[in-house]
């Protein structure tokens, strides 16, 4: 009994944690913002890093509590950042204000990729391993390439779509909202660091409820042995496409924050080399560990720009840093260290506790 009750309060630790963690960080990046001390570079990425950081928390309830690899995770965000911006074009004239336009525009972008992972997940999660994952990917480039031909407008007669071609046939005074390849162009900049961390913690309110539910419980039985949570009447497939819907609707909410951030979007930055960004960032963070995933996002979000000054060997060595930190975080010895250092430190809050006793 006492095992349970002291691993409630460890867990119990762990959420509050992340939560101070994340709104310690806001509150000192949003003090610099207004006192103008963070470059503008900087301000720039504070939305991005946002987006990633719930791609990461989305991605990690799939790879690290379900244990499935899914590399088409890109595909979702894809799916929301189209949704999301077309969804704000279509209610500027009706709903003025921003904020409650983004969301709108997020929610719908949450449900529209939802609904996509439902559709992908009704012949993929039968699969598993590396079946799974060359299947998502399959259906991540799918959908890129479904964005990249359509054509997507709206007058006064309503909304026009087309595939393939441009044969929308718009009036005068209507607006081409998805333009094939192009994209969408003159998006208004209606993301802010502040609804990028609002969604962020709502991400990690949603899964860590989740994990911690006996939906959680039975995503990580799946995980640890499939054989036997479905010998003990654990439905798979349900749990799966359960797990799949929830990071699919948090990967569109991404995608809608992170797409509104910028003056255009095309489906092509939305590709494999994203889904494998992603990765990277729950791989990095440690599997099954949401505040790692969100360091590691915000981490390799920066760190590119600031070796920009370093020109041609700018990749080189991000490159060489990223193997450098898998290589330490993944040493035996350093693990043995770190695992030493624990009990001593159990130790001497025991020794503390005997002698504030012996005291009274």
């Amino acid at each position: 009994m006492k095992k349970i009750i002291s691993l409630k309060r460890s867990e119990a630790r762990r959420v509050w944690g992340s939560y101070a963690f994340i709104t310690l960080c806001w509150l000192i990046l949003q003090s610099m913002v207004m006192t103008r001390t963070l470059s503008s570079a900087m301000r720039g990425m504070l939305v991005p890093i946002c987006a990633y950081a719930v791609m990461a928390v989305s991605l990690n309830l799939v790879v690290g509590i379900l244990g499935e690899l899914s590399l088409g995770h890109a595909g979702f965000m894809s799916v929301g950042a189209f949704t999301g911006v077309a969804a704000a074009i279509i209610l500027q004239p009706y709903v003025t204000y921003a904020p409650l336009r983004l969301t709108i525009a997020m929610i719908l972008a949450a449900a529209f990729a939802a609904l996509a992972g439902f559709l992908i997940g009704i012949p993929v999660l039968r699969l598993k391993g590396d079946y799974l994952a060359i299947v998502t990917l399959a259906f991540g480039e799918i959908i890129k390439s479904l964005l990249n031909n359509a054509y997507f407008g709206i007058d006064s007669a309503g909304l026009h779509f087309s595939m393939l071609s441009n044969t929308t046939h718009l009036l005068k005074g209507g607006r081409m909202i998805i333009n094939g390849p192009m994209g969408i162009g003159g998006i208004r900049k209606i993301s802010t660091f502040g609804a990028g961390y609002l969604l962020l913690l709502l991400s990690l309110i949603v899964v860590f409820n989740l994990c911690n539910s006996r939906w959680g419980r039975a995503f990580m039985a799946i995980r640890d042995d499939r054989i036997a949570a479905e010998s003990v009447g654990i439905n798979i497939t349900r749990f799966k496409m359960t797990a799949f819907v929830i990071s699919a609707a948090l990967a569109g909410a991404a995608g809608a924050l992170f797409a509104m951030n910028y003056s255009t979007i095309v489906a092509n930055k939305f590709d494999f080399n994203t889904s494998i960004l992603i990765l990277v960032f729950v791989v990095l963070g440690g599997q099954g560990n949401m505040l790692g995933s969100i360091i590691a996002a915000a981490v390799l979000t920066i760190l590119p720009e600031k070796l920009r000054s370093f020109r041609d060997y700018r990749m080189l060595i991000y490159a060489v840093t990223l193997i450098g930190i898998m290589l330490i975080t993944n040493n035996a010895t350093l693990k043995t260290f770190f695992e030493r250092i624990r009990p001593f430190a159990g130790r001497k809050k025991a020794v503390r506790g005997a002698h504030s006793h012996a005291g009274n």
